[in-house]
């Protein structure tokens, strides 16, 4: 009977919610089972979005959080603030309209914008890539890009909280496990004590830290403090701890300190040493990142500088992990010479368990030879797919997303800035699926190498991910089962990656018992 099941599998599974049992295997045969369901979905522009929404994913390892808010949102805050707009720019103002105030052409307060669907419309495409066309005084999709953040950013200005809620609310809906939010507490004084040193080779390097370190302490602790008030207060609006609560209160967050690449070296070495202590201090934060448009002059100027920084730090701080972009770049955006070597020093020089981006991993001076040592390291590449497609005009086949997998280097789809982009982490899932002829395991294991290149704190569920296989404690327990016993059970008891992933494997059961049961999925 059950191999009777079995040659009838695709006809049945390409009708509508089929439900099929089986009497044995139900890891392995629901996932084929779902797998030819997916098949079947594939073309079907309707059901394949929910499909993926529903789709479990492991983590969004990178993601800017003032960039992960959409423009609606911060809208409705310099409403709230009585904050006033430029009608042609779309820039948000730093401080409020006041009583009286009268309009101008520069300046009109965000509440009568939002009641004017015209000038609505054309502030939310200036804050985020929607509708973007090239025009002469809007030339290219990367400064439109980079240029939305001063324009938003004084709406986000007393919005923490708020920012946090919203992107934990988005990865529930996503069905994400674990997000890393790249974010920047304390960043302006943390910068202003590295303003006078005077940095211009790697010999100057460790003696401005043995100066700036003395001085972050007190920094460390209002940071910590910062991140402790804008988490109490996002989780008393979820309701968490409650019978109330929200799906975000239960998305894992852990956060990445991003340090500003385009200012000057002294003020980058201040935030990079800050991020290392601040990692330290608080087991929250559990890496550090470096941020902004890589093209930048001063970011291509110091750029084996920066590298060089990390290094010198992480033989003071060497527990300390770094996830760096790079080879966020095209040909044409620099020269020629600017594609030679900025993934290669991130891992050769600065040390990144992890790289965002990598688009030009194919102009560098012997990729292969680079792909191979990342294969051989473990560093896993943080994709994303749409920002690359906006920023750099690479997308399809042109991006080396394919070239990374085949070569054997770990990758994993991102957001980088879903609110700009205005894109979820399921349209990645989609994007990745539609343009690469991804399988359902495929799409699994992509799933699974998020969450295992986290940086969350512990040992980890799988002794192999070529392919992805248990460690011994929990390899041959049910995943249907939420709290597994014995040695698994001690395993997730003290590992919160390991209880991470078994959560997503949980996960991964009940999503295919649905799609085989043929319960239907909700938004």
């Amino acid at each position: 009977m059950q191999a009777m099941i079995r040659r009838l599998l695709p006809a049945l599974l390409s009708l509508p919610f089929v439900t099929v049992a089986f009497a044995a295997s139900p890891d392995s045969s629901e996932q084929a089972a779902v797998s030819s369901r997916f098949e079947a979905l594939r073309t079907n522009p309707q059901e394949l979005p929910l499909f993926m929404r529903a789709f479990p994913k492991g983590a969004d390892l990178h993601n800017h959080l003032v960039g992960a808010i959409y423009a609606e949102r911060l809208l409705e805050w310099a409403k709230q603030d009585q904050l006033c707009v430029n009608p042609d720019t779309g820039a948000i103002g730093p401080t409020r309209c006041a009583f009286g105030f009268h309009t101008s052409k520069d300046a009109i307060p965000a509440a009568q914008i939002m009641q004017d669907q015209a000038l609505y419309t054309q502030t939310i495409d200036a804050l985020s890539m929607r509708n973007f066309v090239p025009s002469p005084q809007d030339r290219s999709g990367h400064d439109h890009f980079f240029a939305t953040f001063d324009k938003f950013l004084p709406a986000t200005a007393a919005h923490d909280a708020d920012m946090l809620v919203d992107a934990l609310s988005q990865a529930a809906r996503d069905h994400v496990t674990y997000v890393e939010l790249m974010v920047s507490p304390q960043l302006n004084a943390v910068a202003r004590l590295g303003s006078s040193y005077r940095i211009n080779r790697e010999s100057d390097i460790a003696q401005a830290e043995i100066r700036v370190v003395p001085h972050l302490n007190h920094l460390v602790k209002l940071a910590r403090e910062e991140t402790d008030t804008m988490e109490r207060k996002a989780r008393a609006t979820m309701k968490c701890g409650t019978s109330e609560a929200v799906p975000g209160c239960h998305v894992a967050v852990r956060y990445l300190y991003q340090t500003i690449r385009t200012m000057p070296p002294g003020m980058v070495l201040a935030q990079i040493a800050f991020g290392y202590t601040l990692a330290t201090a608080d087991s929250r934060f559990v890496g550090i990142n470096i941020v902004g448009p890589e093209d930048n002059p001063i970011a291509m100027q110091d750029y084996t500088l920066h590298m060089q920084m990390f290094h010198t730090l992480s033989e003071r701080w060497p527990k300390v992990k770094l996830s760096l972009h790079a080879g966020e770049l095209s040909p044409g955006l620099v020269a020629p010479s600017g594609l030679d070597n900025h993934i290669r020093q991130a891992v050769e020089i600065a040390g990144a368990s992890r790289i965002g981006h990598g688009v030009d991993i194919m102009q560098e001076h012997d990729p292969y030879g680079l792909l191979a040592e990342m294969a051989q390291r473990n560093i896993l590449v943080e994709i994303n797919l749409s920002s690359n497609e906006q920023i750099l005009n690479v997308k399809d086949n042109a991006h080396p997303f394919v070239t990374y997998r085949s070569h054997g280097v770990p990758v994993a789809l991102s957001t980088d800035d879903e609110g700009v982009s205005r894109i979820t982490l399921t349209d990645e899932y989609l994007r990745a699926a539609k343009t690469y002829a991804l399988s359902y395991t495929d799409l699994k294991d992509l799933s699974r190498m998020g969450l295992e290149h986290g940086f969350v704190a512990g040992k980890s569920l799988w002794d192999s991910t070529k392919p992805f296989h248990r460690v011994p404690a929990c390899a041959d327990i049910d995943a249907r089962e939420a709290e597994p016993e014995g040695l698994c059970r001690e395993l997730l008891a003290h590992s919160q990656k390991a209880r991470l992933e078994w959560d997503l494997e949980n996960q991964f059961s009940q999503f295919e018992h649905q799609v085989v049961t043929g319960q239907p999925f909700q938004n």
